[in-house]
């Protein structure tokens, strides 16, 4: 169905570096989980330091692009060289490099490397062109037109405002289809002095260029606010939203003020099964654990040094491709590689990206995000964990007792599953065929009475 008024936004950001060493998962990466597992879902990037900020938006908007249409409520009037059109391709890419993932692991000989596999389980858990309004109708209004530009296959105009039923008028007048209801919320951003930056696709510009998709705007300003005004893109939604939004700071992780920053689970062991529907756990996960915030949580998906990745869902951004998102004090040197994480190359400097997710609507995000940035520099990421067994038939004490622990250990991860997902335990039992393992005779007997 057709989004007529894209969720829009304000905020700002710091950025830290982190150097420290950490141990190696060891493992290898599998999946992940991409955005496109959401319905509507939005993403945004956001690069400041200093109180500049740099957003980058990517419009998600289904339906006839002559009916596009964004209201962002910024902190200032922006200047044409403020406002800049973006790669889809580097925003893709710093959503795959974040995202969710899935790797698996490979059980060694029990009699060979019992100390190796020891390590190694203690490595893991540290781990449109506006139609003109004539002058007096827009002083009738209160509306004044400060700015107006067209920047690729956008008009953009910058208003400000005196009352909110004079804004949502002129819009109206002007083919913006302002819904229902955002008179409340645009007066509320008025008493905060907000501008508004509008944009329309030009239609003959974008005929002109070639594109048939909406490419991500990007404004830069500078502003103490540090924000996120999600609550105007609520009016017209016809149901909860997804918002990703990659924060890249200089000092420290980011994290909500306003709303509980909650870290999903991870680290997690589940059935070997799950690789071929990573992505149907991973969005049964995701609502599970929004379910259990009482659909109020902001969640964080990752949250590491841009430096590296271990293990990676996709190759960390190049320094060009993060100037591109608006990193302007990163030192242009080339990072040699910290173990086998990465091939060496032109890296992006002193940047830390925080991933967080948000499904939110009116009634649960009844105020705009806030956020601040921390001195937490530790790495987290939504990583889970495909444990193969060893298979072979050497014979060792070892070997017997890692035998006689398979079955505990599936029974273990089926329980896992269903927590985190809220699917049938019998029927995951079912799917790992736990039946079949042969049974740990060691069990004293009423172990063996009764099984949850």
């Amino acid at each position: 169905m057709r989004r007529l008024l894209i969720p829009t936004f304000t905020f700002l950001i710091g950025l830290f570096i982190w150097n420290s060493d950490a141990s190696a998962f060891c493992g290898f990466y599998v999946g992940k989980a991409d955005t496109k597992l959401f319905n509507k879902a939005s993403e945004v990037a956001i690069a400041r330091h200093d109180n500049k900020t740099v957003i980058t938006m990517a419009n998600d908007f289904k339906g006839d692009v002559k009916e596009f249409a964004m209201v962002v409520p910024v902190p200032t009037v922006l200047e044409k060289e403020q406002i800049h059109i973006g790669d889809p391709a580097v925003l893709k890419h710093l959503a795959d490099y974040s995202a969710p993932r899935l790797v698996e692991y490979f059980d060694e000989n029990p009699c060979h490397v019992m100390l190796y596999e020891r390590r190694s389980m203690d490595a893991l858990k540290s781990m449109p062109q506006a139609a003109s309004a004539r002058p007096e109708r827009e002083r009738a209004l209160g509306v004044t037109v400060e700015a107006q530009y067209t920047v690729g296959e956008y008009d953009i105009l910058i208003l400000s405002a005196k009352e909110s039923h004079g804004l949502e008028t002129w819009l109206s007048e002007n083919g913006y289809k302002i819904p229902n209801g955002a008179s409340a919320i645009l007066h509320s951003y008025l008493k905060q002095n907000m501008k508004f930056f509008v944009a329309k696709v030009n239609l003959t510009e974008q005929t002109k260029l070639g594109f048939t998709h909406l490419r991500p705007l990007q404004i830069a300003f500078e502003s103490p606010k540090f924000i996120l005004p999600i609550r105007l893109g609520t009016v017209n939604a016809d149901g909860a939203q997804e918002l990703f939004i990659y924060f890249l700071t200089k000092q420290g992780r980011v994290e909500t003020t306003n709303y509980r920053t909650v870290r999903l689970p991870e680290a997690q062991e589940i059935p070997l099964y799950v690789k071929d529907k990573f992505g149907d756990f991973y969005r049964d996960l995701f609502t599970q654990q929004v379910k259990r915030e009482s659909e109020r949580g902001v969640f964080m998906e990752y949250a590491w040094d841009m430096n590296w990745c271990d293990p990676c869902a996709a190759n960390p951004l190049s320094a060009e491709e993060m100037r591109g998102l608006g990193v302007f004090w990163q030192d242009n040197q080339t990072v040699m590689p910290r173990g086998k994480s990465f091939m060496p190359q032109p890296q992006a400097q002193n940047v830390f990206l925080t991933r967080v997710h948000v499904r939110y609507d009116a009634a649960h995000f009844p105020e705009d995000l806030m956020f601040q940035e921390t001195s937490d520099r530790s790495n987290f990421q939504a990583r889970y964990i495909l444990r193969h067994p060893w298979t072979g038939t050497d014979e060792c004490p070892a070997a017997t007792a890692y035998r006689q622990q398979l079955r505990e250990r599936y029974e273990r991860e089926a329980q896992t599953l269903a927590t985190l997902t809220g699917w049938n335990i019998s029927e995951i039992r079912k799917s790992m065929d736990i039946a079949a393992l042969p049974t740990n005779d060691n069990k004293k007997w009423y172990q063996q009475l009764w099984v949850n």
